[in-house]
C-alpha cells in the first residue's frame, strides 16, 4: 500500500514535470501558465492521470502537448501517465496566469484583455495595448494571426504589427 505522503509526492512531481511543458505554438509559455494543465491526480490503479483542456476544440497543438506531457512525466521516473483531453468546462483566456500574460508580452504577443470575451461576442473590439511600446492606439488588421487563436494587430504609435491572443 502506498502512503498518503508518497501519493502526494508523486502527484506534486507529476504536476511539476507537466507544468514545464511549453506550448508548441508559443514556446515562451508553459501549459500551466496558459491554463491548459487542469488537474493531476493518482488513479485508483496507481497511474498518474493528467487532464488538459484545449484553448479551442480544434487546436492542432493538443496532440503534441499530450505527447510532451507523457514524455515529461516518464522522464521524471513516474511511469507513463494517462493524459485526458477535457472539453468542459471550456478553456477561457481568464485561465492564463499573470506570469503567462507577462511571458506573452515579452514574446511580442499582446495578452487577452481580462474578461473581454463577452464584449467580443457582440462585435465590440477591445482596447489592445501594444506589447512593444504599451500604446493603446492600435488597430486590428486581420481576425487571423500566426495561429487560429491569435489576431493580427498594428500599433499606430510605433508602427509595429503584433499578434493579439484572442479572448475566449
Amino acid at each position: 500500500m502506498v502512503s498518503v505522503q508518497d501519493r502526494e509526492r508523486a502527484i506534486a512531481a507529476a504536476h511539476a514535470a507537466a507544468a514545464r511543458v511549453v506550448d508548441p505554438e508559443i514556446p515562451a509559455l508553459s501549459i500551466a501558465d496558459l491554463g491548459v494543465l487542469r488537474e493531476v491526480r493518482l488513479g485508483a490503479d496507481g497511474v498518474i492521470e493528467i487532464d488538459i483542456t484545449p484553448t479551442y476544440s480544434g487546436c492542432p497543438a493538443m496532440r503534441m502537448i499530450a505527447l510532451e506531457v507523457e514524455a515529461a512525466v516518464e522522464a521524471a521516473g513516474l511511469g507513463r501517465p494517462r493524459v485526458n483531453l477535457v472539453l468542459a468546462p471550456a478553456w477561457t483566456t481568464d485561465w492564463i496566469t499573470p506570469e503567462g500574460r507577462a511571458a506573452l508580452r515579452r514574446s511580442g504577443i499582446a495578452p487577452p484583455v481580462a474578461g473581454g470575451g463577452r464584449r467580443a461576442l457582440f462585435g465590440a473590439d477591445e482596447t489592445v495595448a501594444c506589447p512593444r511600446c504599451g500604446a493603446t492606439a492600435t488597430e486590428k488588421l486581420s481576425e487571423f494571426g500566426s495561429t487560429a487563436c491569435k489576431a493580427l494587430w498594428r500599433c499606430r504609435t510605433c508602427g509595429e504589427p503584433f499578434d493579439y491572443f484572442k479572448c475566449h
